[in-house]
């Protein structure tokens, strides 16, 4: 415990429900979900003819970003995600800083990734159904090329 009767400075988590996402030259808007904030490194297995050993070893090899997902319901008059993507023009595409924050209890960041070189690699529309109360949801899915963590 420290000094302060805390452990590590809060006694909880941080709940998972209150967060932020902030897309460079694009409006604020709200999500409902976000995901794909991993990074995976891919094993190299090795082994020298001349070792005495007779097994492998493993070391890191190139890592690999997964795609980010954002889920966010459909507005009246918004084009935002629908107009990024169609300005992709053979190999051309406008990348943007993506900052997801985990916000405490007082609206204030305490986890931010911060997504570089980002661009919506694919954009759809959930189903829609006569007989559902579901809001429509719109998804986009974002290719980058790295994330790095910030504590506050």
């Amino acid at each position: 415990m420290a000094d302060d009767g805390s452990v590590q400075g809060s006694v909880w988590p941080l709940p998972a429900f209150y967060f932020k996402v902030e897309i460079s030259d694009i409006n604020p808007m709200s999500f409902r979900e976000v995901s794909g904030l991993d990074v995976e490194v891919d094993p190299i297995e090795y082994r020298a003819g001349d070792s005495p050993n007779f097994s492998k070893i493993s070391m890191p090899g190139m890592k690999k970003n997964s795609k980010i997902t954002l889920k966010k319901g459909i507005f009246k008059s918004d084009n935002n995600f629908w107009n990024w993507i169609n300005e992709i023009k053979l190999n051309t595409i406008k990348r943007r800083a993506v900052t997801i924050s985990l916000l405490d209890e007082s609206g204030a960041p305490t986890m931010v990734w911060k997504v570089s070189n980002a661009w919506p690699s694919k954009l759809s529309s959930d189903g829609f159904k006569s007989d559902s109360n579901d809001v429509a949801i719109e998804t986009l899915e974002l290719a980058h090329e790295g994330i790095t963590i910030e504590n506050k």
